[in-house]
């Protein structure tokens, strides 16, 4: 195991507030994890916690079995950070952005040239360095944040969100990259609202909630023993909650976006017969109709409830 939770608690403020309560976390080396949770549910705080960024309240954290306290600075030095908040310099180039943050980390020499190459080949930024950074698309902006996370060849990456705002050409680049990163052995903690990433990325999942982890284990595990067989009925115009009205009252019947309906059944012909004449209707033009395992959205959904979460996350 590489990264051990035990207990681990953090509080702020008088009176304290818990925003980690006894969270018990395991981090397999070589995994791709995700870590998912509303806003709020403590995701920031546990991640600066593993980083060494924040100090806990109580608990442990172990790397390799060793107290996270004890081994600091061994961690800061192979561990690479990508924030969800661009941490780059926009009037800067991608080139001087590398530079600066080369030596931030203290690289020299050919260690220097050999990092910055690999962030630059990793992340395909070859034709774009003499560019200043606030002359990019959101794309690029994403790719020169990860370019600098990597620039110290990290054993560990933790990535908050990487993938926020960008079009589906570089979202699909950077989902490669990190498949590719994972094969070569780097350890990922990956922190994502898209569920359908996590869901095709990752090998091993846990959900955070009010400070609390709810669930964690191997993706398929997950599903496996925590989904339920779904029928999911996908509309080509979005009427999928004016439709829900006219149908049949079915127990599971919900609204997953405005254009499909999931009804959690372990019948899913007597479901389609019985609302078979509204489905036929020329304004309810159906695109695709699939049945099987329910999704990670759907268990997420299930473990979190579907309220809003307004406040800050921390």
């Amino acid at each position: 195991m590489l990264y051990q939770t035990i207990d681990l608690c953090k509080e702020y403020g008088k009176p304290p507030l818990a925003v980690l309560n006894q969270v018990n976390l395991n981090i397999p080396k070589g995994s791709l994890f995700g870590l998912l949770g509303p806003n709020g549910a403590g995701k920031t705080t546990l991640l600066s916690i593993l980083t060494g960024i924040t100090p806990k309240t109580s608990g442990q954290v172990l790397v390799n079995g060793v107290e996270l306290e004890a081994c600091i600075e061994e961690v800061r030095a192979t561990t690479g950070v990508v924030p969800q908040d661009l941490a780059l310099y926009p009037m800067l180039t991608a080139q001087d952005n590398l530079n600066f943050f080369a030596d931030v980390l203290g690289l020299k020499g050919a260690k220097r040239t050999q990092n910055i190459d690999y962030a630059v080949t990793t992340t395909a930024l070859n034709h774009h360095l003499n560019k200043k950074a606030q002359d990019f698309s959101g794309g690029l902006k994403r790719r020169l944040n990860i370019a600098i996370g990597l620039l110290n060849q990290p054993a560990v990456l933790f990535l908050d969100e990487p993938t926020v705002g960008i079009d589906p050409q570089t979202r699909r680049f950077i989902l490669e990259s990190i498949k590719s990163l994972n094969r070569e052995g780097v350890t990922i903690i990956y922190t994502s609202h898209y569920m359908d990433e996590v869901q095709n990325l990752c090998n091993r999942v846990a959900i955070i909630d009010r400070g609390t982890i709810l669930i964690q284990d191997e993706i398929n595990q997950l599903l496996r023993h925590q989904g339920k067989n779904e029928l999911r009925i996908h509309f080509s115009a979005q009427n999928a909650e004016k439709l829900v009205r006219q149908l049949p009252a079915f127990p599971h019947l919900t609204v997953a976006d405005s254009h499909t309906l999931t009804v959690e059944t372990s019948n899913p012909f007597t479901v389609i017969q019985a609302i078979s004449e509204k489905l036929s209707a020329p304004e309810n033009e159906v695109e695709y109709i699939a049945y099987g395992q329910q999704s990670l959205e759907a268990l997420f959904l299930s473990l979190t409830g579907s309220d809003t979460r307004d406040n800050d996350a921390r």
